[in-house]
Order: C-alpha cells, then sequence, then structure tokens
C-alpha cells in the first residue's frame, strides 16, 4: 500500500466521523480528505513529477498536517522540518535535501522571510493559515481543485520521506524512507497495539508530529479512529486531553515521563482510557518504568527503532512488563523487548560475523523496513547498509529469551583504561537514586586512564545529593572501574528537540579545553 492509502483507509471506514481534534476544534476524514485532495491536485496541475521535495515547517497542527497528506497523495516527498530546530539547521536540511515546495505557518514567516533568498531551489511558497506578502494563502492556492482523489500511479520504493538524522553527532543525513518501509512499520505498529474489531484508537500527538508523534498517528486514522493534537508540550495540556478526550494510545520520550511522574498527585487523574502509552527515543530508567506502570497501570509500550529502520526494529508490549502480577526481573525490563515479526535482528561482530545469543556487538537489521538509503550520499549508504544488513550504530545483545538489550551507541562507548564502559549501565544506577530526575554518563579526557567516566546529573525538585554518594551508589553497584570520577550537576541538561540528550554538546567543552592544552 502507498502511504495515503492508509489515511484512505479510515476514510472509508468513518468518513463523516471525526479524524483529529485540536483544542476545542474538530475535523471529519472528510474534510480532510478532501483538503489534501486539493492540495495534491494543485501540486500535480503544477506538473510536479513524483518525489518531488516539499516541506511542512509549523508546529503540531490538523492543517499543516493536511499538508504532508497532500504531499503523499501526489506521491512526492515529505522533509520534516521540526520548528523547534535552529533557522540554521532547517536551512541547511531544506537546501541539501532540495527542497521545491514550502508550506509554513504565519508564526514563520518572519524566519522565512530571512532565509527565502538562500533557498533559491524551493519555487512555491504557501502560508498555510494567512495571506503573506509573497505567499498566498493555502486556502487561495488550493482554490478551484477537485476534492476528488487524483489517479496516481507509484512504485513501493518511491521515497515518501527524506528524514534528517545525525544531528546530535553532527551534519544531518537524509535518510530515504519508501512505501515499503513505511508499510512495515505501520504493521509492525498494529500488531502490537491492536485494539478489537469495531474499537477505533483515539491516538493524542503531544510530541512533534514532524517526528515520531506524526508517523505514529498514520495507523490510527488507518483505522478510523481520531488523533488529538496538543499544539504545545505543555504537562497540563496533555493530563487533561487524556481524560477529556478518552485517549487510548499516546508516545512520550521518557524525560517527559519522568516530568509528569513527579507532579503532584499524578496518581489520582483518570488514565483508564489509555491502552499504550509507548516510550522510546532514548533508554528509559527501570526504577522509573516501574513507577509508570504503578501510576498509569499495565500500558507501558516500549519501542526500538531508527530513522533508517522507522520506529519498530523491536517493540515491548505491556503484558510482557509483567509476570502475573508481578514486575519481570529487571533484566527483562532494561530491554527494548523482541525483533519485531517482519524483520530479521542479529548482532554482528566488528568483521559483520554473526555473534551467538548473550554476545555484545552491533545490532543490525533487515528486511522491508529498512531505509533506501541517504540522500546523495551513496559512500555513507554503502558504509550502513552492507550485504542488505543495515548497520544501526547501535551496541547490543539478544538474551536467552529472545529480548533485544541495548548497551549504548558506538561513538557514546567509553574505553578508560583499556577497559569498555557503556554509559546507559551506569545512568540505570543513577537513575534509581531517589534524588535523579535524569542523567547523562560521559567520557572526558583524563592524562592517567585515557578516557574517565563522566556524570552530568539533573536533581528532582527539592531533592539533593552529593557527588560521592553517587559515586559510591555506582561502585557498590558495578565496581570502580564503571563508577564516575566525578559528577557534575545541572538545572537542565541539553536536549535535541525531540527530547534526546545530546551527549556530544556535553563532551565538546571539556575535550576543547585538553585540546588547548596541547
Amino acid at each position: 500500500m502507498a502511504i495515503i492509502d492508509f489515511y484512505d483507509r479510515g476514510w472509508g471506514i468513518n468518513p463523516a466521523g471525526v479524524a483529529y481534534i485540536q483544542g476545542e476544534r474538530s475535523y471529519t476524514f472528510n474534510e480532510i480528505g478532501e483538503l489534501s485532495c486539493r492540495i495534491a491536485n494543485k501540486l500535480l496541475a503544477l506538473g510536479l513529477p513524483k518525489e518531488t521535495k516539499g516541506a511542512v515547517w509549523s508546529g503540531n497542527d490538523v492543517t499543516a498536517w493536511a499538508c504532508t497528506l497532500g504531499l503523499w497523495r501526489a506521491n512526492m516527498t515529505w522533509i520534516p522540518v521540526n520548528a523547534r530546530n535552529s533557522s540554521e539547521e532547517n536551512h541547511y536540511i531544506l537546501d541539501a535535501f532540495d527542497c521545491e515546495v514550502m508550506f509554513y505557518q504565519n508564526d514563520f514567516a518572519q524566519i522565512i522571510a530571512e532565509l527565502r533568498s538562500r533557498l533559491p531551489k524551493i519555487k512555491h511558497w504557501i502560508c498555510i493559515d494567512a495571506d503573506a506578502v509573497d505567499a498566498p494563502s493555502l486556502e487561495l492556492w488550493s482554490a478551484g481543485q477537485p476534492a476528488s482523489r487524483p489517479e496516481v500511479a507509484y512504485d513501493m520504493d518511491d521515497v515518501v520521506a527524506v528524514s534528517p538524522t545525525g544531528g546530535t553527532t553532527g551534519t544531518p543525513k537524509g535518510v530515504m524512507n519508501t512505501h515499503r518501509s513505511v508499510q512495515t512499520f505501520i504493521a509492525h505498529f498494529m500488531l502490537t497495539c491492536a485494539y478489537r474489531n469495531g474499537e477505533k484508537p483515539v491516538n493524542m500527538a503531544a510530541a512533534p508530529m514532524t517526528h515520531t508523534a506524526g508517523l505514529l498517528s498514520v495507523p490510527c486514522t488507518a483505522q478510523g479512529g481520531t488523533v488529538v493534537v496538543i499544539t504545545k508540550p505543555d504537562p497540563a495540556l496533555m493530563l487533561n486531553a487524556i481524560a477529556q478526550r478518552r485517549v487510548s494510545e499516546l508516545f512520550l520520550p521518557p524525560t517527559v515521563i519522568y516530568r509528569l511522574l513527579e507532579i503532584p498527585g499524578i496518581e489520582k487523574l483518570d488514565f483508564s482510557s489509555v491502552k499504550y502509552l509507548m516510550y522510546g527515543a532514548a533508554p528509559m530508567s527501570v526504577d522509573k518504568l516501574k513507577k509508570a506502570i504503578e501510576i498509569f497501570g499495565p500500558v507501558m509500550t516500549g519501542g526500538y527503532g531508527q530513522t533508517e529502520a522507522p520506529a519498530s526494529i523491536a517493540n515491548f508490549r505491556p503484558d510482557e512488563h509483567l509476570v502475573g502480577d508481578q514486575f519481570a526481573d529487571d533484566e527483562r525490563l532494561s530491554s527494548v523487548g523482541r525483533p519485531n515479526p517482519l524483520v530479521r535482528v542479529e548482532v554482528m561482530s566488528d568483521t559483520h560475523q554473526i555473534l551467538p545469543r548473550g554476545e555484545t556487538g552491533e545490532i543490525c537489521v533487515r528486511g522491508d523496513l529498512i531505509m533506501k538509503g541517504y540522500y546523495k550520499q551513496p559512500e555513507k549508504t554503502a558504509e550502513t547498509i552492507v550485504d542488505g544488513w543495515l548497520h544501526t550504530g547501535d551496541i547490543g545483545h539478544i538474551d536467552a529469551e529472545g529480548y533485544l538489550h541495548l548497551t549504548d551507541r558506538k561513538k557514546d562507548m567509553i574505553i578508560s583504561g583499556g577497559f569498555n564502559v557503556y554509559p546507559s549501565q551506569v545512568e540505570q544506577v543513577l537513575w534509581g537514586h531517589p534524588a535523579v530526575q535524569d542523567c547523562a554518563v560521559i567520557g572526558v579526557p583524563d592524562e592517567k586512564w585515557g578516557e574517565a567516566v563522566k556524570a552530568v546529573v539533573e536533581l528532582n525538585p527539592g531533592q539533593e545529593t552529593t557527588e560521592q554518594e553517587l559515586i559510591e551508589l555506582c561502585k557498590a553497584r558495578l565496581g570502580s572501574v564503571m563508577a564516575p570520577k566525578s559528577v557534575d550537576f545541572t538545572t537542565s541538561l541539553p536536549r535535541s528537540p525531540v527530547g534526546k540528550v545530546l551527549k556530544k554538546d556535553l563532551r565538546q567543552p571539556y575535550w576543547e579545553k585538553s585540546a588547548r592544552k596541547i
């Protein structure tokens, strides 16, 4: 199926039903379906060929999402632009990925005006929600176009998105995902987050729809369900929407879940409608995961994926977090679940040999889920996809029960005195301290050890601990080699727009200082 076919499946099931809610405004499948058709027909009337690159610069917004659906309906390629990025990062993405069509919200008109002369490849500018000086409104631009579905031929390997990745570690690369890879993701999602016949999901899009939340909304609409769009990352808005709209599924990064768990009275709120609270994008503290299950119920749903293998290499179902009515052991809870059925996952050595169960190496994936490649970077593609295997850059192992464990990113591993130290193992111990809200463990220069283990810690509001107390906790649990040699405290760890801790930003000042001494 083409990606737009999933929206059309829900449109056929529930044409007059509510597809999206934003604030107090509801949008039916008919309304958004017809708008996406007018957008697609206009794009085709301009003579733009398939896989033309189009971007939508917007916060979470239903009409903006309809522009993405319109691009897909015309079999064109969406460039996700995160409104929380810096303007320079988005400029790089739009230019490097050859954007030709730009839909944008009027809130970003000033930034667009500053960048426009530097983006000569963009030939068509459309302001979604207003008439702008240099761009027509979406309504004016699409006026007179038929609201019927255009007949558009597609191939399963046509590119539906060029998504930036690698921005936390360097210049973003453009990941080319296709109808085939996205279809495989949707199949995995619907197998993990299943609903009974006739039961319609209610999905909450609280994280940026330019990232995981947008993709996760597609299976919901495919079932004729409703997507509740949250326009800003406000915990009160999210919590009210869950109860008011009877939300059944939502995705939140672990950092957001940690903050929710600290809200006074959170355990008294109504989460009875929730069936699947999905977490991922970063490792999660086992202790905080247990607390989340106690508060939200047996609904926690783990996941592991990459932009290169969208969102579903492995899934950790709610029932797998428990054994009977007790928590599963910490070993299982620290995993990302079992590999999904439509991919093959193996752990490989540096020489690309498949390792036995239990041994640690690089996690590699093959199957219809993986990307087509990196946009205009054949060398990077060849380095990453070898003999059909996507080399994820993640280190881990598969245990005897088939659960996949992530140890760390290759580039985040610390080599201290000749020993490999995996930061995630140290972070799990630190997360278990009641005063710690979040933390990151990095390697810093050290004359004796080459690299020394350093922890950077965010504390819960109103709580205290000391550097020595945290170091001794890690020594007792992990031994001296893996324990931090020092701890810094911060009020806010640097994070990407989707909540990942930017370890390169944490490391940079220490390594720059070391370089200046040489």
